[in-house]
């Protein structure tokens, strides 16, 4: 038998957690023939005031792990750089603390890199994503002077590994960033063969949940990453998946913080097949059908209260009565009724028509 969508009522802010102990009471009771999928729509925000973001560049060489418009979790690797190999056979002569800061120009076409001795005594303002005027110094010691307006696209602590050449060439100059240095295995006086490895790969992770954007410069990558929350469609309501049984309700109904079912007289009802398909839609299971899309004529003589038809989108096929106009931008907000609640949408003027 065909499972329905059926709809759960539970407390705000407590829908992921219902989700979960459905999914594992479903397995535990080996009820997969009776629950199926558990569902909780969200839409992705970025807060358009206080956005949060964060640039990792990387180098020609590096491995990209993600792609635009992709979502990453905290700690979701975005790419990594290869490890560092000697490129000629040598002996370690000397190790220091470097600060690697990298300034990026406010058109973002040319990125100058400065290696400044932390002995120095770095600027204390010289962090990521902190604009930066030319003349600027890096430090408090030295003559490290920013070059060009722009703003710091990374600040990173890192060894400077010094490498004197077996065959008495210039010496080789490698950076190691610092929480990757084996200070147990390099050290001064130590030889390494060509080739032999001085560092394992650098990952990236992420530092928050975000929307990814890789921005191609040239041979040069960066990952901007813009910190991203989810906001709940429909607060203290869950959808689910179900044949109604006594076992399956009963399975469902005891598990702590469920209300109730979206009932009529008692009695679960099912949501309709419109409503499930727009919920799937919203939650990122089914995609409109852009294919063969009703696109009505504009008409501009719509008045709220006046009962449309939307034609494309989640909601295709859905009645709603049109509660406020946006001439200017050409939008109408429509109330539609979604398992027996009155739920906005907002749909452009072509995207609808009169019934």
């Amino acid at each position: 038998m065909k499972k329905k969508w059926f709809v759960i009522q539970t407390y705000s802010g407590l829908e992921d957690t219902i989700r979960e102990l459905v999914d594992q009471k479903r397995d535990a009771l080996n009820l997969n023939h009776l629950i199926g999928r558990v569902v909780v729509p969200e839409e992705v925000v970025i807060d358009p005031v206080n956005t949060q973001t964060e640039r990792y560049p990387f180098s020609p060489n590096a491995k990209i792990k993600v792609s635009t418009s992709d979502e990453v979790k905290k700690g979701q690797v975005l790419g990594e750089e290869q490890p560092i190999r000697l490129r000629h056979a040598g002996e370690i002569k000397e190790s220091r603390n470097y600060r690697k800061i990298m300034v990026e120009t406010l058109d973002g076409k040319y990125v100058k890199t400065y290696y400044v001795p932390e002995s120095n005594k770095i600027e204390s303002g010289i962090k990521s994503n902190v604009r930066i005027k030319q003349g600027m110094p890096l430090a408090r010691e030295g003559e490290y002077i920013c070059e060009m307006d722009g703003t710091v696209l990374a600040s990173q602590k890192v060894k400077r590994i010094v490498v004197m050449r077996k065959d008495d060439a210039k010496d080789d100059i490698y950076y190691i960033p610092l929480e990757l240095f084996e200070s147990n295995r390099i050290k001064k006086g130590k030889a390494f063969k060509e080739g032999e490895q001085l560092c394992e790969a650098q990952p990236f992770l992420a530092a928050f949940d975000g929307l990814v954007e890789v921005i191609e410069q040239g041979t040069r990558k960066t990952v901007k990453l813009v910190k991203i929350r989810k906001r709940r469609l429909f607060p203290g309501y869950i959808f689910i998946e179900m044949n109604m049984t006594d076992q399956s309700w009963n399975a469902v109904r005891t598990i702590p913080n469920v209300i109730n079912f979206v009932s009529s007289g008692g009695a679960p009802i099912p949501m309709k097949d419109n409503e499930a398909r727009a919920i799937m839609r919203l939650a990122g299971f089914e995609t409109a059908d852009k294919a063969t899309p009703k696109v009505a004529k504009v008409e501009f003589d719509f008045a709220v209260g006046e009962v449309v038809k939307i034609n494309t989108g989640p909601f295709a096929d859905f009645m709603g009565t049109i509660s406020e106009i946006n001439l200017e931008k050409r939008e109408l907000k429509v109330m539609v009724a979604i398992f027996g609640r009155e739920t906005p949408v907002f749909v452009h003027l072509n995207e609808i028509e009169k019934v």
